[in-house]
């Protein structure tokens, strides 16, 4: 049913893949899919806030970022099921979508915290990629 399956987590919070990624990895040993584990570094945004960073540092985060995801998929991840690092860089929700769209993406599974007064007015990552996705999305609540 599926072939490629996609996992965002956030290497900072363990929130968002602890209960996700077992169930990640279940659908990919039951289908005998490909798992896409990804994160997403937030860009500078204005210039005027990536002045205040010394030259080559974003490119420095997404070297340091790449090494962190792949220890952690070395550490996670059985070694039986096809995994592919990716780290994108900008908003959480575009990047996902985009990915998911680019690598014809079937499951995004990802992690969801109970939801606040303030997710229900300005809307959590999950609930963007829960709305504007082309393919399933499995939510997994703690």
């Amino acid at each position: 049913m599926y072939k490629d399956i996609l996992l965002p987590i956030d290497l900072n919070q363990d929130s968002s893949w602890k209960s996700a990624l077992p169930v990640a990895i279940e659908h990919a040993r039951a289908f005998g899919t490909r798992l896409h584990v990804m994160t997403v570094v937030p860009d500078f945004g204005m210039t005027m806030v990536g002045q205040f960073f010394p030259k080559g540092f974003e490119k420095k985060a997404v070297e340091a970022c790449q090494s962190k995801l792949r220890a952690f998929i070395d550490t996670e991840i059985p070694k039986d099921i096809p995994t592919q690092c990716i780290v994108a860089e900008g908003t959480v929700y575009e990047r996902i979508l985009e990915l998911a769209k680019k690598l014809k993406i079937d499951l995004i599974v990802l992690a969801a915290h109970r939801p606040e007064l303030r997710d229900y007015l300005l809307g959590p990552n999950a609930a963007r990629v829960v709305r504007h996705a082309a393919c399933s999305v499995l939510v997994v609540r703690e």
